[in-house]
């Protein structure tokens, strides 16, 4: 089978393209990252892929009047480098609809919480502040409903009582790093699709959070 091309879209430190680029050189998954995208021109992120030999691309929104113009030009550049994935690793971006429904199916994303609870921003301390004994992350396929695509797999991690939202966050990240790679891997094997508003492993339906790691 031939590896699977992934183009990864970041803003930030990137940590979860490292695990994605370890998981990638070691065999783990069969896949290459062909590019690293991001909107901001200093994420560390840029500085891992070069480091991997990994191709790079700054496409900036502060160059576009509107989001649909920044997309489009995105889509493009994507296009260029002909995906089989695109995984969002931390871009933080709100995507348009055009761009969603070129790449259904075929985009992933993670977010830290064990999703529908606290879509968008500020999770950690959001779970802390409802007192929240469990929190965790989730990997989900993109749809237009931000953080609302079908739930793919799902780790959980205690919240203790003198958690602040970084030593909470700490927790949550050592669980992205070994669950984004997972579910990359799945779908390199062709072992994992989406269907209209849930996701399918090995041929059986996941339930609407997704499978659980670890099982």
């Amino acid at each position: 089978m031939a590896p699977t091309r992934l183009v990864v879209l970041i803003s930030g430190s990137g940590s979860n393209l490292q695990a994605i680029i370890d998981a990638c050189e070691s065999g783990e998954i069969n896949a290459n990252i062909a590019a690293v995208i991001s909107n901001k021109a200093d994420a560390y992120g840029l500085e891992r892929a070069k480091s991997a030999g990994i191709a790079t691309h700054v496409l900036s929104h502060k160059e576009f009047d509107s989001r649909e113009a920044y997309d489009a030009q995105l889509m493009h550049i994507i296009d260029s480098f002909e995906p089989n994935l695109v995984v969002l690793a931390g871009f933080m971006r709100i995507l348009t609809p055009n761009l969603v429904q070129k790449y259904v199916g075929k985009m992933l994303n993670i977010h830290p919480s064990l999703l529908p609870k606290y879509q968008g921003l500020n999770t950690h301390q959001r779970a802390i502040d409802a007192k929240d004994d469990v929190h965790g992350v989730s990997v989900h396929f993109v749809t237009e409903e931000l953080d609302g695509g079908p739930v793919i797999l799902q780790a959980k991690v205690p919240v203790f009582a003198d958690d602040t939202a970084d030593t909470l966050a700490k927790r949550v990240h050592a669980q992205e790093h070994i669950i984004y790679p997972l579910v990359i891997k799945w779908f390199s094997e062709q072992r994992l699709t989406m269907e209209a508003d849930y996701a399918v492993l090995d041929e059986k339906q996941l339930p609407a959070h997704g499978a659980h790691y670890p099982k």
